[in-house]
């Protein structure tokens, strides 16, 4: 029998890069090697450099927190299996976004680039925390609640009173409406934009101001500065913005936040702030200590893949947290997400490992609409707006019947169509049914 880190004559390497699912043997071979030499085997697994086995052993352990002498090899092989093959698995979701090498590209069932989610999914340790709340879900998350809120306190380096949690970033945003807005009052808001602090906003009977963008797509933040009056009590920001996935860069967003009347609160919205690279971004959390009047919100729906989960929170003086505090949900965040975003902070590879992998696909996805002869709106999000140089309606429906979902159509642009970033693999099948629905200009030239 050979202990090498072979099983039989491939390695754990070559088992995990030709078929990643086959787990089986693999498990068979770790149970074999902690039979003739314990628990030592684990750290002479040959596997790709990707897959870290410190961490591996380490998440194994946690699922067994026993002394080795008392961890009987099943119990250990078999941490190890569930846990490698967590790691397995997050290989194979990153093996989806490589180039194709043959064949026309395909995707099981519907491909949904219409919501903006990350379609590689959780951390594994979220997935496992995950898990691990089963044995809380008889139990109000009220500590988990504060485990989370001082996490997220520690982050931004502010005190718990300074963090609002919510059922997702919309109820913050929701929250912040109902605080913020009552009839008479107004809203300013870029067009087009996030839309629901404006759809919140019709229940407060508060009045829109609609800004337009600027002629490349970014706010106006000069003209929404000058829009603000007595009335208005809520200036919202999605920066970068959906639907365009544009940035204000940080001396605009600087200069913006001191002109602005303190009477009116900013809300930045920041729900695709972990997939910018531009040097020149800033978050608006900078000013956080300096600004009585500002709030930032993010979510842990988009690079964190918990979009299905719910959670957000907002981020701001303590006063103007209060002031939101009343209109929150009652016990609005369930225990399963919470152990789960408590999971993907401590996940420090995570973030960077799911931007890297989205903002690949997204270049490499421009790219080949460029080839299309097809323009495009420069993005810092997951997602990308093409103008198709037609009303963007019957497209959406076309590409809908080939099982292809995209984003909704935008009034502001009505020749601009929404793509959020799935897998290579995703992007492959979607540019293969654009193609189809709207021939390339080069086509069309030929």
């Amino acid at each position: 029998m050979r202990t090498d880190g072979d099983v039989g004559s491939e390695s754990v390497a070559d088992i995990v890069t030709h078929s990643p699912m086959r787990l089986t043997r693999i498990h068979e071979w770790l149970d074999r090697s902690f039979q003739s030499r314990g628990s030592e085997a684990v750290s002479t697994i040959r596997v790709p450099v990707e897959l870290d086995l410190d961490a591996i052993e380490q998440m194994a352990r946690r699922r067994n927190p026993m002394s080795p002498s008392s961890l009987t090899h099943r119990k250990f092989v078999g941490s190890v299996g569930a846990v490698l093959g967590t790691s397995l698995l997050e290989r194979g979701r990153a093996e989806a976004a490589a180039p194709s090498r043959a064949g026309a590209p395909s995707a099981p069932g519907p491909v949904r680039l219409d919501s903006n989610e990350n379609p590689y999914g959780p951390s594994p340790r979220a997935l496992e925390a995950i898990g691990r709340a089963r044995a809380v879900a008889a139990r109000y998350p009220d500590a988990l609640e504060d485990r989370v809120t001082e996490a997220l306190a520690r982050l931004h380096g502010v005190q718990p009173e300074n963090i609002l949690l919510g059922c997702g970033s919309g109820e913050i945003l929701r929250m912040a409406d109902m605080a913020f807005l009552a009839p008479g009052r107004t809203v300013v808001a870029a067009e087009p934009t996030f839309e629901a602090v404006l759809s919140y906003a019709r229940v407060t009977r508060a009045d829109p101001v609609k800004v337009p963008l600027t002629a490349d797509f970014r706010h106006d933040l000069p003209r929404m500065a000058a829009a603000c009056d007595a009335r208005t009590g809520l200036v919202y920001v999605c920066n970068p913005n959906n639907p365009t996935g544009t940035i204000v860069k940080r001396e605009e967003l600087s200069a913006f936040v001191a002109a602005a009347p303190r009477s009116a609160v900013l809300l930045v919205d920041e729900a695709y702030h972990h997939f910018v690279e531009d040097p020149g971004y800033a978050s608006a959390a900078e000013w956080i200590g300096g600004q009585p009047n500002l709030i930032v919100v993010r979510t842990f729906s988009k690079i964190y893949g918990l979009a299905g989960m719910r959670l957000g929170y907002a981020l701001g003086p303590k006063d103007r947290i209060d002031a939101m505090q009343p209109h929150k949900t009652w016990s609005n965040a369930n225990a399963a997400v919470l152990e789960a975003a408590l999971a993907s902070l401590d996940d420090d590879s995570h973030v960077p490992r799911q931007r890297r992998l989205m903002n690949d696909t997204r270049r490499w996805l421009i790219g080949e609409l460029q080839k299309d002869g097809r323009r495009t709106i420069p993005s810092e999000a997951n997602f990308v707006m093409i103008d198709l140089g037609q009303d963007v309606r019957d497209v959406i429906d076309a590409l809908r019947a080939r099982q292809v979902f995209v984003g909704r159509r935008f009034a502001a642009l009505p020749h601009w169509l929404r793509v959020s970033i799935g897998t290579r693999e995703e992007a492959g099948v979607f540019l293969a049914a654009l193609r189809d629905v709207v021939p390339a200009k080069r086509d069309k030239a030929a």
